[in-house]
């Protein structure tokens, strides 16, 4: 099975920037991250396509956040920029063969991200 395990979430202070990774244990077509932030519900951040370079963004991250990825090193990244407090929420890695399967596909650990503000 796809393991995944995320790194790069910490503290970091309103309007800075960090970078999150994801390495997966295979390659997998369609890889991407969701949120969680306290008291609110599970929500879609971004996704991408390993072939093709379709990227995929929720609407209150784009322009912020920007996904890519590594195909030599099955691993995805997730650039956030102009981070805001209401950022702040457990990031999950997500692997699946198409987008409509990602919320069922794998899922790693999360990493916590705060935003001071």
């Amino acid at each position: 099975q796809v393991q995944l395990v995320e790194s790069g979430g910490g503290l970091v202070q309103a309007g800075s920037s960090v970078r999150l990774s994801c390495g997966a244990s295979v390659r997998v077509n369609l890889m991407g991250w969701f949120r969680q932030a306290p008291g609110k519900e599970r929500e879609f951040v971004a996704a991408v396509r390993w072939s093709g370079d379709e990227t995929y963004y929720a609407d209150s991250v784009k322009g912020r956040f920007a996904i890519s990825r590594d195909n030599a090193k099955n691993t995805v990244y997730l650039q956030m920029n102009s981070l805001k407090p209401e950022d702040t929420a457990v990031y999950y890695c997500a692997a699946a063969p198409s987008l409509a399967a990602l919320p069922r596909g794998a899922w790693g650990q999360g990493t916590q991200v705060t935003i001071s503000s």
